[in-house]
């Protein structure tokens, strides 16, 4: 959504590692306020496990910042998954547009697919929001790997110079390895235990570093 915004791929870096650098932070400031709020990592465990992550915000908001404080608090992190659902929902509109070939410039077009799309999600929050939450996440991360691969690339193939592509080469090689262990041992994935998923998880991202490396000798090869 993003980058059919942007008018140049120069404001990419802004937008896009601007957001990343933004949305780090504020893990860490929930971290840290969550930590600080109930003492050791084992009590924040058990917090989450007992209120749910919901509860949790809502306990620490409310106690630290105080009626009003806490309400603007929770209001914030609830517009957080609103806008990412808001971006997907446009996001899947636009790719099935473009699968069907559908036009969507008239408001018709756009609710022939967008009234499915409600539909289904509606069947959908009859589930375990808990575990769908989990799902999006990890097809967000995997996302974000495909992309950081592409960009990658992008940048190889181009004529002037090779080395620009390690800016997103090893972050994708650390996403591939995040998103593949994760889907492998947790429990609305494949159970794996968590040495076989690990070595698995590592392994595919060793395997893609050393495809990486060796696109780059290929590469350079080429151009010399």
């Amino acid at each position: 959504m993003m980058a059919r915004c942007m008018t140049s791929e120069g404001q990419g870096r802004k937008v896009f590692y601007g957001a990343m650098i933004t949305e780090s932070v504020i893990a860490l400031i929930w971290a840290a306020a969550g930590i600080a709020f109930y003492g050791t990592c084992q009590m924040l465990h058990s917090a989450l496990t007992n209120l749910g992550q919901s509860g949790v915000v809502y306990n620490i908001s409310t106690e630290m910042l105080g009626r009003i404080g806490g309400v603007l608090a929770v209001v914030g992190v609830v517009i957080c998954p609103i806008t990412s659902g808001d971006t997907a929902f446009r996001s899947a509109r636009l790719i099935l547009a473009e699968w069907t070939g559908s036009d969507q410039k008239k408001i018709s077009r756009r609710l022939m697919i967008t009234i499915p799309l409600l539909a289904f999600s509606a069947v959908m929050t009859q589930l375990d929001f808990d575990v769908l939450w989990r799902y999006f996440s990890w097809s967000n991360q995997s996302l974000a790997m495909i992309s950081l691969w592409v960009a990658t690339a992008y940048l190889i193939r181009r004529k002037d110079r090779w080395y620009p592509s390690l800016l997103t080469a090893i972050p994708a090689i650390f996403m591939t390895a995040v998103s593949m262990t994760y889907i492998l041992v947790a429990s609305e994935g494949f159970q794996l235990p968590y040495l076989i998923g690990y070595t698995i998880g590592g392994g595919v991202a060793m395997l893609m570093g050393v495809l990486y490396i060796i696109t780059i000798r290929i590469s350079v090869m080429r151009k010399m």
